[in-house]
């Protein structure tokens, strides 16, 4: 849209499904690519993608006309069906419905660049769901934590 401006960043957060721990090193970084490159079909552009073996960071320059439920579906089950199709798992991979996502100003944006670039060392003293839960209580967030990734029964 004509006379359009903006600046939307926003850090979305997604775990593999039951928070199994399936992302493998010998492909997680194409995972990302893959990721980076579905966010850019949409029109909104990828800042930068990481997590662990089981889940995703992406920190996203927003566009106003599409939202991030939309975004996240697109990724979400195109980056599944690259997996699945890629054979890289004996089972189906599954992402865990829902995700979390964070606004930030530009300010912030390389203190979340550097956060997502340190996921692993940063996963050796929490675990995602410890997090996760952080993330909510930063951004006042209500929670049931019985919902929060909820595992098999």
């Amino acid at each position: 849209m004509a006379n359009t401006h903006h600046q939307i960043f926003i850090h979305s957060i997604f775990a593999v499904k039951h928070r199994g721990s399936l992302i493998q090193q010998q492909w997680k970084a194409d995972l990302f690519a893959v990721i980076g490159n579905l966010i850019n079909e949409t029109g909104c552009k990828i800042i930068i993608a990481n997590g662990t073996e089981d889940h995703v960071h992406c920190l996203i320059s927003m566009k106003p006309d599409i939202s991030v439920s939309e975004v996240m579906k697109n990724v979400k089950a195109k980056s599944s069906k690259w997996i699945n199709e890629s054979r890289f798992l004996d089972s189906r991979f599954e992402w865990q419905s829902g995700f979390g996502t964070f606004s930030y100003s530009k300010s912030q944006v390389p203190d979340v660049i550097r956060y997502i670039q340190n996921q692993e060392e940063h996963h050796k003293k929490m675990t995602f769901v410890e997090e996760y839960i952080q993330f909510l209580k930063k951004f006042e967030i209500e929670y049931d934590k019985r919902y929060i990734f909820k595992m098999p029964e």
